[in-house]
C-alpha cells in the first residue's frame, strides 16, 4: 500500500479505529518509508501494541507478535527443531531398513521438522509486521541479539544456511520503560514516546471504539480518567483501561457515570488496591 503522507495514514488509522495524532503518524509514516523498526515506549494502556495491530490490518499483512519476558533467549525467538518429529522419522527409516547414516542426518535437518519462531516466521513472511512487545522486560542479552536481527533482517541456521528476508517486515518494538533500552537498540529505530491523550481525544476513542456509548457517558469517564492521571497513583489507567472501564459500564446499562455504578466497576480501571481507596476516598469519579 502507497501510503503517500503522515495525513493519509492518519486517515487510513482512523478508518480502522485507531486515532493517532500527528506526532505518532508522522514516526510510523517515517518508519514505513524509510524501512526503521518503530520503537515505541510510555506508559501501558496507551497504545503502543494497537497501533502495530492496526498498521497490521490496514497493510493487510500478518501480525508476527514476540512477546518479551526476562529468560527470553535467541532460541525462543528464532526457531527450533522438531524433535518428536524427527525422532519418528528415525524410527520409520529404521522399520523400512535405512542404514545410510548420511542421508537420515540430512533428512532429519530438513526444513519441514523446522519450527520457525517469531522473528524467523517475520523474516520469512512477505508482507509482515513484527511485533516486539515489552522489549524492556527481556534481558541485555536478547536486546543485543535483536539488535543483530534488526540490523539486516539474516538468520543463520547451520544446518540449513542463511535465511534472508526478501522485503524486510514493517517492525513495532515497544516498552513500558520498567528499565531503560541500550541507546543501540534504539538508535537503530525511529523513536516516539507516547503520552495519554487529551481529554478531547479520549472522548473520541471512546466514542469512535465504543459506538453504543453515549457522549454524556464518554464525556464524564474521560473526565474521571483525567483526575486519575494526575492523582499520583500507582498505576494510573490507560486508555485501554478507560476502554474496558466504559465497557463494563454499557454492560450495566449506564448512560452517565453515577457514583454506584463508578465504584463497582472501577476494578475494570484500577489494578492496585491503593489506587481504588484513593480514587473512592478522594471524589475523583464525581462529575461536577
Amino acid at each position: 500500500m502507497d501510503i503517500q503522507s503522515p495525513g493519509k495514514l492518519i486517515e487510513l488509522l482512523d478508518r480502522h479505529a485507531y486515532l493517532a495524532d500527528e506526532g505518532l503518524a508522522t514516526a510510523a509514516f517515517l518508519a514505513l518509508r524509510m524501512g526503521r523498526p518503530l520503537f515505541l515506549e510510555g506508559e501501558a494502556g496507551v497504545g503502543k501494541t494497537e497501533l502495530a495491530k492496526t498498521l497490521a490490518a490496514l497493510l493487510r499483512a500478518p501480525l508476527i507478535r514476540l512477546q518479551c519476558y526476562e529468560g527470553l533467549d535467541a532460541a525462543q525467538a528464532l526457531y527450533d527443531w522438531d524433535f518428536a518429529r524427527q525422532l519418528l522419522h528415525l524410527k520409520a527409516a529404521e522399520a523400512a531398513g535405512v542404514t545410510d547414516v548420511g542421508r537420515l542426518e540430512g533428512e532429519i535437518y530438513d526444513r519441514r521438522f523446522l519450527i520457525a519462531r517469531p522473528l524467523l516466521k517475520a523474516i520469512e513472511t512477505q508482507p509482515s509486521v513484527l511485533l516486539v512487545d515489552e522489549i524492556d522486560r527481556a534481558d541485555d542479552e536478547f536486546e543485543a541479539f535483536l539488535l543483530e536481527v534488526l540490523s539486516d533482517f539474516t538468520i543463520s541456521i547451520p544446518e540449513l544456511g542463511t535465511i534472508r528476508a526478501e522485503t524486510p517486515p514493517v517492525v513495532v518494538v515497544t516498552s513500558n520503560r520498567t528499565r531503560e533500552v541500550h541507546d543501540a537498540l534504539k538508535r537503530r529505530c525511529l523513536y516516539h514516546w507516547l503520552e495519554h491523550p487529551g481529554y478531547d481525544r479520549e472522548v473520541a476513542i471512546l466514542l469512535r471504539r465504543l459506538p453504543r456509548c453515549t457522549e454524556a457517558l464518554a464525556l464524564q469517564v474521560a473526565r474521571a480518567a483525567e483526575r486519575m492521571r494526575q492523582a499520583g497513583l500507582v498505576k494510573p489507567p490507560g486508555v485501554a483501561e478507560t476502554l474496558d472501564w466504559t465497557e463494563a459500564l454499557l454492560t450495566l446499562g449506564a448512560k452517565e457515570l453515577n457514583p454506584e455504578l463508578a465504584a463497582a466497576t472501577l476494578g475494570a480501571a484500577l489494578k492496585y488496591r491503593e489506587d481504588v481507596v484513593s480514587v473512592l476516598g478522594g471524589g475523583l469519579l464525581s462529575h461536577d
